[in-house]
């Protein structure tokens, strides 16, 4: 049974990701096509909005453990999405989206970090079900999402003031997950926040092997905003291209739970790696132009990589609050990166480019992660051992 604080955060970030989806599906459309600020420019505010989303993340994954604060933070962060997201309807520039993307993703900040140490403290053992089924929910709210983007797009039309209108609407879902956090979600109990001032950083530096090839794994792999770009220079129509969201959130609600168990019978390493093998294939696809293909095998890299790096942190770190924050800037700082020299390399020398620069970063990284963890492939089940 999983534990009615993880089920209410389920929901939680339901209607979050449903309110977060309801931009991303379009936001990339809008910033090319409909302000006309250029791919390059899309890369900048990915990577305004990714640095910050992750970055922040230290200091509140550290504060968290530091003065043993969970709940006020997550409601906070909650609240802050919330606001902001729906005054993008008023955005004229990249500059001014970049500005509130990453006010909005300072409220992910905010409570990512604690939000993952909630979940651990009421996983009863079980991480990675717990993960995966809160990575369920996450996934369905951004299907639901993208869900009613193209709904709208396909029964008002794809004029600008649509776009506009439903950045405003994600007022509504972004305020009912706040309510929701606030009166259904328990703080982690009492015993369990005691203060301390002492950390043995040395424990957890096992995981920095983990941590760092998959951050250089989040720097070569584009981003879901440039498969979309991607998708209408395939020819996809500005109206169905939310529906490849709709596909890439639909295969990580399916296959979250499953992954989630895979991990705790087999080895969140072993499934790591197989997730790397998928991201590595959405890439291939999209030379290929294969879009739905690759759509599909971004979803299993994304839902798979995700709940098993989370999961490893669960089970294995002493500091997991500091450890996720760790994580979730690394993540930052590679991702940032990563999505300003893609958009560079894109607009610089052209699509088909950027996709062969990423593949080869990403082949290398694969190889050398089999390598490091090839012990962790024979023990696991996965290889029939």
């Amino acid at each position: 049974m999983i534990n009615k604080n993880v089920i209410a955060l389920g929901f939680v970030s339901f209607f979050t990701d449903m309110a977060s989806a309801m931009v991303t599906s379009i936001l990339p459309i809008f910033i090319v096509y409909t302000l006309d600020q250029g791919v390059d420019k899309l890369g900048y505010v990915v990577a305004i909005a990714t640095f910050v989303s992750y970055a922040f993340r230290i200091l509140f994954g550290y504060l968290s453990d530091r003065l043993q604060i969970v709940k006020p933070f997550v409601v906070a962060g909650y609240l802050v999405s919330a606001v902001t997201k729906p005054m993008l309807a008023w955005a004229v520039n990249w500059q001014q989206v970049a500005l509130l993307r990453g006010l909005e993703r300072m409220g992910k900040a905010i409570r990512a970090a604690t939000k993952d140490s909630l979940i651990s403290a009421y996983s009863e053992g079980k991480s990675g079900r717990s993960f995966g089924f809160h990575k369920m929910m996450d996934v369905a709210g951004e299907m639901s999402g993208a869900l009613i983007a193209f709904t709208a797009l396909y029964w008002l039309g794809k004029g600008e003031s649509v776009f506009r209108e439903l950045f405003a609407w994600t007022l509504v879902p972004g305020i009912l997950a706040v309510l929701i956090v606030l009166l259904f979600v328990r703080d982690v109990p009492y015993q369990s926040k005691k203060r301390t001032n002492s950390f043995d950083w040395r424990a957890d530096r096992g995981l920095l092997p983990l941590l760092f090839l998959y951050f250089g794994f989040v720097f070569f792999l584009f981003n879901d905003s440039f498969f979309l770009v991607s998708a209408k220079e395939a020819g996809y129509s500005v109206a169905t291209i939310p529906l490849l969201m709709v596909l890439y959130n639909f295969i990580q609600t399916l296959l979250s739970y499953f992954f989630g168990v895979q991990i705790d019978r087999t080895s969140p390493r072993a499934v790591l790696g197989i997730a790397m093998l998928f991201g590595l294939g959405a890439m291939g696809a999209l030379y290929w132009q294969q879009v739905i293909v690759g759509f599909i095998l971004l979803g299993i890299f994304t839902v798979a990589g995700l709940n098993a790096i989370r999961a490893c942190i669960s089970d294995e770190a002493v500091n997991k609050g500091t450890v996720y924050g760790i994580f979730y800037g690394g993540v930052a700082l590679f991702g940032a990166a990563g999505a300003t020299v893609i958009g560079l390399v894109w607009k610089q020398y052209g699509e088909a480019d950027a996709i062969l620069f990423s593949m080869a970063g990403l082949t290398i990284l694969l190889l050398a992660y089999l390598l490091y963890f090839w012990r962790d492939f024979k023990a696991s089940k996965i290889l029939g051992q």
